[in-house]
């Protein structure tokens, strides 16, 4: 029967029978029992638990990209939706001035109604930014909805806008959905939506 190295300073603790006794000069350390967390470091989880101890898993680097552009695209939307909404409102007060009011409020609504749009579009940029920490499919639904449509949107202003800024304004908004879109539909955004949360 053997019990290993006996110049080992780890080995079984002195005194017990049947175990071999340390050599003098060298101090015996108590090993701890089968199956239990010894000193120092705990024990790594157990098999099926896939985030450790309980510390939330990180997000993945592409749904960070998706969700930084989702932000950037709501701070120009917001941007875009609040002037458009004010040089609308003076063209109508300027128009009033003239005399021309009335011949001009069937396009001023129609800028109003641009500017609210570009507003409530910019606010579900950030709500969907917001929720991709602990949002579910759901979230993951909505956002590659919201990029395919994005992306068709661009295509649409790229194709009239005969390379004005309307062009450039379309080939950036087709970049953006275009990562977007990518982020959304890859195994890392699936396992990422449909993690489980305690």
């Amino acid at each position: 029967m053997s019990f290993g190295d006996p110049n080992n300073p780890y080995g079984p603790p002195q005194g017990q029978p049947g175990q071999p006794q340390a050599p003098q000069g060298q101090p015996a350390y108590p090993q701890a029992p089968q199956g239990q967390p010894g000193y120092g470091y705990p024990q790594a989880p157990p098999v099926g638990q896939p985030y450790g101890y309980g510390l939330p898993p990180e997000m993945p680097g592409l749904i960070k990209t998706a969700r930084v552009l989702l932000f950037i695209l709501a701070g120009f939307q917001l941007l875009v939706g609040i002037i458009v909404g004010i040089a609308g409102a003076a063209l109508q007060d300027a128009s009033n001035g003239l005399g021309s009011g009335d011949t001009t409020s069937m396009a001023t609504g129609l800028v109003i109604l641009i500017a609210l749009l570009m507003l409530v579009i910019g606010s579900l940029s950030i709500f969907l930014g917001v929720k991709f920490k602990n949002g579910g499919s759901g979230i993951r639904i909505t956002t590659i909805v919201y990029a395919s449509l994005m992306i068709l949107g661009s295509v649409v202003n790229i194709a009239n806008g005969q390379g004005g800024s309307v062009t450039f304004g379309g080939l950036v908004s087709l970049a953006f959905g275009g990562i977007i879109l990518a982020a959304m539909v890859n195994s890392a955004a699936s396992a990422w939506f449909s993690r489980p949360r305690y």
